[in-house]
Order: structure tokens, then C-alpha cells, then sequence
């Protein structure tokens, strides 16, 4: 069986990703899919003086499951199983680690985000995931 991870962040490219990504794993089944959103860290002052640490938890997980809704409807649509994961940390580095720790055979992801240097030739988390992994990574433009 053949894993797959595919960090999305709701915009163009990740969707792309996705479809890609159905292609691939409909020609290799049995497949397992993981399906991930690297949320920032939430550091600043002015936020924690409001909010409580579950609060701002809570707030991070539900804007990783929206970022995640059209990535989940293209492979519910596809009748694919995987599987969701919301995480917080460095975004590059928490996407290598969970691909180690899931023990997964390539990552399929798009070349740009939503972030702020996404008109690059090819976005800054997926520059840095290139060199933090060791297995293939597919970069769908």
C-alpha cells in the first residue's frame, strides 16, 4: 500500500494537488492518504492577552478543517478514503515530520500557497520541504 500526504492550505494550487492526486492513487490502489493543515504558532502578546490557550486551539483547528473542505469534497466525490490531520508548528518542518512519522512514500502537494511570497516560481514551504525529506515529492503547478 503505497501513502500519501498532501499538504493543503484551501487555495488553487492544493486543490490541483488534490486532483493529481486522485489520478495517482485511483492507478495505485490500495492507497492511504493523509490529508494535512500546518497551522502557525500563535505567539503574540496582544492575542494570548485576550484569549485562553484552548481558545486559540480551538480557533486554529476550525481554520485548518475550512482550509481543508474543498480538498475533502474532491475526494469524497472521488470516494476515496484518508485521512484529516490539523497541526500547529513551523509548517515546512511539521509537514516533514509527519511524513516520517506516518511513515509515508511520497508527498503530493501544489508549488504555491496562499501565503505571501505565492507568486514565486515555486513557493517557499515547498522549497524548504524539498530539503527536509527524503522521499519523493510530486509538485503540482
Amino acid at each position: 500500500m503505497i501513502k500519501f500526504l498532501v499538504p493543503v492550505d484551501g487555495s488553487e494550487f492544493a486543490d490541483r494537488a488534490v486532483k493529481h492526486l486522485i489520478k495517482m492513487a485511483q492507478c495505485q490502489q490500495p492507497a492511504e492518504i493523509h490529508l494535512v493543515n500546518v497551522r502557525k504558532s500563535i505567539d503574540a502578546w496582544e492575542v494570548r492577552r485576550f484569549l485562553k490557550d484552548h481558545e486559540i486551539a480551538e480557533a486554529q483547528q476550525s481554520e485548518g478543517e475550512s482550509d481543508m473542505q474543498s480538498a475533502r469534497a474532491l475526494l469524497d466525490e472521488a470516494k476515496m478514503d484518508y485521512k484529516a490531520h490539523v497541526l500547529v508548528g513551523p509548517i515546512a518542518q511539521t509537514i516533514a515530520k509527519l511524513a516520517e512519522d506516518l511513515g509515508c512514500d511520497t508527498i503530493v502537494m501544489g508549488t504555491h500557497g496562499r501565503g505571501e511570497l505565492a507568486n514565486l516560481v515555486i513557493g517557499s514551504v515547498a522549497a524548504k520541504l524539498i530539503h527536509l525529506v527524503k522521499i519523493p515529492i510530486t509538485l503540482v503547478k
